[in-house]
């Protein structure tokens, strides 16, 4: 259990407080004076370590099932005994300009809080020293711990989709430049934006309704006053959600600009085809009738046939060739 407990206190007041090593010790210690509460926090635990955990608290046996499996939608579920909800922390790693989501799960009772993290992404130490450091917000209880949680992650949302925009702005000054770089290599890198955002909107979109209960108020475990506190993370939020939305049409619209630049590059390269074949099919033809090595031919046995054939071949094709830059085939 030492390894996958990361950090384990009592709060009293909005201080933390040394307390017992046994968790069903420390949750009954908090629990005595009515006023404290226990946060417990686990990374990864296997199925055995959480069990004990699971026993101690109460937990709902489909809810340690979700916190065990990971790979939830976000969501917020009111059991008997404790809440459970589910955030998506996103990371955005600038060395590959790569979206990778994490998975925090949250569980609320009378007097505790347990967070579940998997992968890295979720700012839990982060959180608890800020909440550490402000006694006037964590003395409101397991209530400020999900708000703090909720809050980090929904404002991380916003820097990620500040880093996507960035990108995408790169992207399309490179689909719109005068060169038009590689069409496969600007073909995969718009797929790959796309599926960035995609991991984005699975992580935001669905954390809508969860906090739109939170910001309604009356949902158990959670303290009535917090409300103004949910709503501006709800504010956050929707900012996030319009702002992945906007760079998911606009990657829509760059893709379909870099497709039809790809079809008037294609037509230009055959117009230009088309024009290169018709001046070589002139000298083609008249060389063709030539070599047919006929008898009877007009001016076959003049001297002066070759030159002047020559010279009408030349003539014929520089006046194809002006005609074809005249109308921008060329």
């Amino acid at each position: 259990m030492r390894r996958v407990i990361v950090d384990s206190a009592i709060y009293r007041d909005g201080r933390r407080t040394d307390g017992p090593a046994d968790l069903s010790d420390a949750l009954d210690e908090a629990r005595a004076t009515g006023d404290a509460f226990l946060w417990v926090g686990l990374h990864e635990p296997t199925e055995a370590e959480f069990d004990h955990v699971a026993s101690e608290f109460a937990l709902h046996p489909l809810a340690v099932e979700d916190a065990l499996k990971a790979h939830q939608r976000p969501k917020l579920e009111v059991y008997d005994d404790s809440l459970f909800a589910v955030l998506k922390p996103i990371v955005y790693e600038p060395e590959s300009d790569r979206v990778s989501s994490g998975e925090l799960m949250l569980f609320m009772g009378d007097s505790f809080v347990v967070t579940v993290r998997h992968g890295e992404g979720a700012p839990l130490a982060q959180v608890r020293r800020r909440l550490e450091a402000d006694p006037e917000v964590l003395k409101h209880g397991p209530t400020a711990v999900l708000y703090a949680v909720s809050d980090a992650i929904v404002d991380h949302y916003l820097d990620v989709a500040g880093e996507l925009q960035v990108d995408l702005e790169e992207l399309e000054a490179d689909v719109f430049a005068p060169t038009g770089g590689n069409p496969a290599n600007t073909a995969e890198r718009i797929y790959t934006a796309k599926r960035q955002v995609l991991e984005f909107r699975r992580a935001s979109s669905p954390l809508a309704g969860p906090m739109a209960r939170l910001t309604a108020g009356s949902v158990p475990f959670v303290n009535e006053l917090s409300q103004p506190f949910f709503r501006d993370v709800n504010d956050h939020l929707l900012r996030a959600n319009e702002q992945v939305e906007g760079l998911d049409r606009l990657l829509s619209d760059v893709l379909s600009a870099h497709l039809a630049q790809m079809g008037v590059r294609q037509n230009d390269d055959m117009r230009k085809i088309s024009a290169w074949a018709a001046m070589a099919a002139v000298p083609t033809m008249v060389a063709g009738i030539y070599g047919m090595n006929s008898d009877h031919m007009p001016e076959l046995r003049w001297v002066g046939s070759y030159p002047v054939v020559v010279v009408v071949m030349a003539g014929i094709v520089m006046t194809l060739y002006r005609m074809f830059k005249r109308r921008g085939w060329m």
